[in-house]
């Protein structure tokens, strides 16, 4: 009689159990957009610093505000390679990150001939989010992204230095 007990419990709790993809309400993110410029003088390349420093079990996703269409941004996420015709790469934009900063930086042959259109007054979009949390959402999706977590356009915080 006990092992049958045993048996119901057990199946009762797998059976009410349950799984969801949604965030969780308590999801703490940060998001914040910064204006670079890409020059020699920087080594094409700009760090932001972190303050606080993020949890090592946290991630940052960094988009670039590559356009407008029909009156709405347009964010495309890091890394974003262009290509000549041949098929060769012209040039791109590549992050990294560390609990402290966020390296933005661009690679290419020639960055110098980079057309400024690409190189300056750059828009970017620094997101951090648990690690948990870029599994269960597509992280390519800016909109997604920012909805899942519930940001409003004016909580987004625009650092200058």
């Amino acid at each position: 009689m006990k092992k049958i007990l045993l048996l119901f419990s057990l199946l009762g709790i797998v059976a009410l159990q349950s799984c969801t993809d949604e965030v969780d309400n308590d999801t703490i993110s940060e998001v914040f957009e910064r204006e670079v410029s890409f020059t020699s003088a920087n080594n094409y390349s700009n760090v932001i610093n972190l303050t606080p420093a993020i949890f090592s079990s946290d991630v940052v996703l960094v988009y670039r505000l590559s356009g407008v269409y029909q009156g709405a941004d347009v964010w495309k996420l890091l890394p974003e390679s262009f290509y000549f015709n041949n098929g060769t790469l012209d040039f791109g934009y590549r992050y990294d990150f560390t609990k402290y900063d966020v390296n933005i930086y661009m690679v290419g042959n020639d960055l110098q001939s980079v057309s400024n259109e690409f190189r300056m007054g750059q828009v970017f979009r620094i997101v951090i989010v648990p690690a948990s949390f870029s599994t269960s959402v597509d992280v390519s999706n800016y909109n997604e992204v920012i909805s899942a977590l519930n940001v409003k356009e004016n909580e987004i915080k625009k650092v200058e230095f």
